[in-house]
């Protein structure tokens, strides 16, 4: 499938007037093919698009045009109990269903295809992920090669030999990562929960009741 076009015009060309010979009006058109590419930025796991507040900001001064996506249940569609508020309820909050546990890849990857068709037409697109936003990145390039132009990875999960970051975990090579204190922030069973839901209020962690 190509990439949907644009008509592109010069960048300055003469233009009379009517009712007014010899007059002429200098009209500027930016051409597509010179106006540089959309950057589309796509959060990791318990974050949001607020996250490339300050890429977005240096991207804009330097006169890049830019995007950075909301996944499914993030930004302001995020879940935000107030078990979770203070003073906390960590039973409850272990207890309290979670809207993402019906959201699967496939939802983000959509959500992030979609922004890519919006910007594609204006020039290339250079799509970016961090961390678990990685994921969807792969599925994105897979599903409309097309369209983008760039993958860029920064500190990604990019799923070759194995299905999901879940399975590379279980590599001799995790066993030293640095996520793994973060451990002792989970709350609640993620199996039952259909997600994973960790108390980042607290400096010191800790499991929820039992």
């Amino acid at each position: 499938m190509p990439r949907p076009s644009v008509p592109v015009t010069s960048d300055r060309y003469p233009v009379a007037e009517e009712g007014e010979p010899g007059r002429r009006v200098i009209v500027t058109v930016m051409s597509t093919h010179r106006a540089g590419p959309t950057f589309v930025l796509v959060h990791g796991s318990g974050s949001s698009s607020f996250m490339w507040a300050p890429i977005q900001r240096e991207l804009a001064l330097l006169g890049h045009r830019n995007f950075a996506v909301d996944l499914p249940g993030h930004g302001f569609d995020a879940q935000y109990p107030g078990a979770y508020q203070a003073p906390q309820d960590l039973g409850a909050w272990a207890a309290e269903p979670s809207t993402l546990a019906g959201v699967i890849l496939q939802d983000n990857v959509d959500a992030v295809v979609a922004v890519v068709r919006r910007v594609a037409p204006y020039g290339p697109v250079v799509l970016v992920g961090a961390s678990l936003g990685g994921t969807a990145l792969t599925g994105v390039g897979n599903t409309v090669p097309e369209l983008v132009d760039r993958l860029v990875y920064i500190s990604a999960w990019s799923c070759v030999r194995r299905a999901s970051p879940v399975e590379y975990m279980q590599e001799p090579e995790f066993a030293s990562s640095l996520l793994g204190p973060l451990a002792a922030l989970n709350v609640g069973d993620p199996a039952a929960l259909g997600a994973g839901r960790a108390n980042y209020r607290t400096a010191r962690g800790g499991a929820a009741p039992a």
